[in-house]
């Protein structure tokens, strides 16, 4: 019974995790905050475990042969990303000051929009897509941080990138790849388990969303919320589409802001003060996009999925359905 309700929400083995996650964290955070096995699983503070174990398992079904195609695909969204995100945010600081309009700040607009959850992203490709989709994530992890917004404001002099870093973000899936090349085998065993982590990397990322962010950001935090999705989606996707020949679902599933965006605003006032008396505005009104996003953004992408096609679920296999 609870795996068919699942089944029929879109993208239900992250979603409703995400949800209860998410509701426990803001109103019952001791349920799940008491030590040991239960505070490492079910909270925020083994996400980055478990999305660790995901990729190493997604890395060993990916072949040598498949990089060239990652590389495409992950740049790609990477880049039409940081273009929609720069060029709103942009447009806002030269046409109306660094006050921004309507309470919105070129600060907070590129700091949600340039950066994507990689988490809700590596769920839903492993729910839809396929393994270079998958592998597309450790490119991604190059925007969830300030490096891309401080590039965007013109301030690319100051950011400090650490080469350590990426190498420990991509490290799981280079070694799972490697293993997965030595040993087609060791593929075959590990490979269901990136997707029996799905509810997993659901719940915890769930565990680190609190949704009265969605309050506090005020109305300016969900139409900022409402732009990453629908505007910055839009242009993902048509790229996406057009660039990249593909049915569009990866891009709807960068279409979010990053739960490491929230310090983004914080990081650039470090950088160049002059942005130091919009920080908290933009801090909460980010804070309310990476609630908003987390929660549309899953039923989009499985929406669109299902309409256009994807390896999961490919139109051939509908249309041979509706004849028989």
């Amino acid at each position: 019974m609870i795996m068919k309700f699942i089944n029929k929400i879109p993208a239900g083995m992250m979603v409703i995790p995400l949800l209860l996650g998410s509701i426990i964290n803001t109103f019952f955070p001791q349920i799940t905050g008491i030590g040991s096995y239960t505070t490492a699983i079910f909270t925020n503070a083994g996400a980055a475990a478990v999305m660790g174990a995901q990729l190493f398992c997604l890395g060993t079904t990916l072949q040598l042969r498949d990089m060239p195609k990652v590389l495409k695909r992950g740049g790609i969204l990477l880049v039409s990303k940081f273009i929609i995100g720069a060029a709103i945010g942009i447009a806002v600081g030269k046409i109306f000051g660094m006050d921004g309009v309507f309470g919105m700040t070129s600060l907070a607009i590129i700091s949600a929009v340039t950066n994507s959850n990689g988490s809700v992203y590596l769920a839903l490709m492993s729910t839809y897509g396929d393994e270079s989709d998958q592998a597309s994530m450790a490119l991604l992890s190059l925007n969830d941080g300030p490096l891309f917004t401080l590039i965007a404001l013109g301030a690319s002099g100051l950011a400090q990138f650490d080469p350590i870093t990426l190498l420990a973000a991509v490290g799981p899936i280079l070694v799972g790849m490697i293993l997965g090349n030595l040993d087609r085998g060791l593929a075959d065993f590990l490979a269901p388990a990136g997707s029996i982590l799905i509810p997993f990397v659901g719940f915890t990322l769930g565990s680190g969303i609190d949704v009265t962010n969605l309050v506090k950001g005020g109305p300016q935090g969900i139409v900022l919320g409402l732009i990453t999705v629908f505007v910055g989606g839009s242009f993902i996707v048509f790229c996406d589409r057009v660039i990249g020949r593909r049915p569009g679902y990866a891009g709807w599933a960068v279409a979010t802001t990053a739960g490491n965006a929230v310090a983004v605003p914080a990081a650039v006032a470090l950088a160049d003060p002059s942005y130091a008396p919009f920080v908290s505005e933009a801090t909460v009104q980010v804070a309310a996009s990476t609630v908003l996003t987390a929660i549309l953004v899953p039923f989009i992408t499985g929406w669109w999925a299902k309409k256009y096609g994807c390896p999961k679920i490919p139109l051939e296999g509908k249309a041979q359905e509706a004849k028989a």
